[in-house]
């Protein structure tokens, strides 16, 4: 597995990294947790250092998971956690709004820390930009533990450019997480180039569009009624058929690379930047060799330009998020 550096940030980590959302919250029931606990040290036997998480994901559930985990490796690996979202006191499985209060944030980290079985949060990420709250403000606070030896470094998801400036001038911003795929590109527009100025790294979530990029989705296939799809736009059964043009671009580099759609979809971002590092996610054994794989794929100049080139033609249908959910995405 090679390594990548997030930004001028210090950050090393394997080029890819592993999703960890999916085994316990989003896409249905949650996985059986002995199963994603082997999973989770398969990936770190294979090389993954890098496994991303969030409080929010159960909620706490996913947290414990990981920390579960990755506690015989600790020191061999980083992991990135989240705050900024406020649940439900009664413990109901729902975020009920945005809270990046210093308060919260300084909560949320001592939590964190106890549930990941570690004395130190690598990567600490606003997993959403709060309205309510300064910017200046959010990054003041995890500076502060940064100062404390709680925190490594600080991160942001979904965040606009403007956002990212204005925190980046407070605490160094390490890395940003956005949804980046072939089939959701608007971060070129103003985030990586943003990213690249100021020497962020960038984590695409989502980078295989939540399975559909796999080929493995259709317009006839059924999602759990759990399963956060469900609600997504870009999942109806008509755009699901519509959108079939990006898997079969894939299907068609596939091919002729001996690889999966997946895998080119994956070596199609790693190809972007150097400083790129995907996070897929998976609960299947066979997947994570799968996506691993797509480390060693090179995509040349000709069959870079040539998925450019067609991609431009395809106009993707439906918005990747329900309207409400949307509202809090690029602040």
């Amino acid at each position: 597995m090679q390594n990548r550096k997030l930004g001028t940030g210090n950050l090393e980590v394997s080029a890819l990294g592993l999703g960890c959302m999916g085994m316990s919250f989003g896409y249905g029931p949650a996985a059986d947790k002995q199963e994603m606990i082997s999973l989770i040290r398969k990936a770190v036997e294979r090389g993954i250092t890098f496994f991303d998480t969030a409080e929010v994901y159960g909620p706490f559930t996913n947290e414990e998971l990981v920390g579960e985990a990755l506690s015989p490796f600790r020191m061999q690996v980083v992991i990135a956690t989240k705050f900024g979202f406020k649940l439900d006191p009664n413990g109901g499985p729902q975020w009920t709004g945005l809270d990046s209060r210093p308060e919260h944030i300084r909560q949320v980290a001592e939590a964190s820390l106890k549930r990941l079985k570690t004395d130190v949060i690598d990567l600490f990420y606003q997993h959403r930009v709060d309205p309510e709250i300064p910017i200046e403000d959010v990054a003041g606070t995890v500076k502060e533990l940064i100062l404390e030896g709680k925190v490594k470094h600080f991160g942001m998801s979904e965040a606009s450019a403007n956002t990212i400036r204005l925190a980046n001038a407070v605490c160094p911003v390490t890395a940003v997480q956005s949804e980046y795929s072939l089939w959701w590109r608007e971060p070129e527009n103003e985030v990586l180039p943003a990213l690249e100025e100021l020497g962020i790294g960038f984590v695409p979530f989502s980078p295989l569009g939540r399975g559909f990029l796999t080929g493995k989705i259709n317009e006839n296939t059924t999602f759990d009624k759990t399963d956060f799809r469900n609600t997504v736009p870009r999942f109806a059964p008509e755009n699901r058929k519509a959108n079939q043009a990006v898997v079969e671009l894939l299907k068609q580099i596939a091919e002729r690379k001996n690889a999966t759609p997946a895998q080119i979809a994956l070596a199609w971002l790693l190809a972007r930047k150097p400083w790129i590092v995907p996070i897929p996610g998976t609960t299947k054994p066979n997947r994570l060799e799968e996506n691993i794989a797509a480390v060693s794929i090179e995509l040349t100049s000709d069959e870079l330009h040539e998925i450019e080139t067609e991609a431009s033609k395809i106009k993707v249908q439906g918005a990747r998020y329900s309207e409400s959910t949307a509202k809090m995405a690029g602040r």
